[in-house]
């Protein structure tokens, strides 16, 4: 069973138990798979579906940054609580020190010396660590690493 697949189940489960923001943040997610596949035509891997649970839970997380920044705080536990069904999907983010050393033995493979180098670590970081760390906290070890 893929990825996909198991989402639906959770799905009808979520229906079946009444449990109303998880069907509805689950019923996002899959209308969100839906309009990938009609736009681009194809069908969805288990990587494509990862792809776009970790742009949900970014959109998320930015939506509320800027609701707290506002002072709505009722609208920031609604993502909050988005982002808490989206995660399980997630495969396990790396501990800062495991991102640290994997970033290392980039640095090293590149051969980065200082902040210059840093577009060859992000290349090659942004593909090795896919799925497994956020961008950002990629980016904000890699200045630390190079400065």
């Amino acid at each position: 069973m893929n990825l996909r697949q198991t989402i639906n189940l959770h799905v009808k489960e979520a229906m079946k138990a009444k449990d109303v923001k998880r069907r509805d943040a689950l019923r996002l997610l899959t209308s969100a798979f839906k309009q990938i596949e009609v736009d681009e035509r194809k069908e969805l891997t288990d990587e494509d579906v990862i792809k776009i649970i970790q742009k949900q839970v970014k959109s998320r997380n930015d939506a509320a940054t800027q609701f707290k920044d506002a002072g709505r705080d009722d609208l920031v536990q609604i993502e909050l609580d988005e982002i808490a069904v989206y995660e399980p999907y997630l495969p396990a983010q790396l501990s800062d020190a495991n991102l640290e050393s994997s970033l290392k033995e980039i640095i090293s493979q590149v051969g980065a010396q200082n902040m210059k180098d840093m577009g060859k670590v992000m290349g090659m970081a942004s593909k090795k660590l896919a799925g497994t760390a956020d961008g950002k906290r990629i980016n904000e070890c890699v200045k630390k690493l190079l400065a």
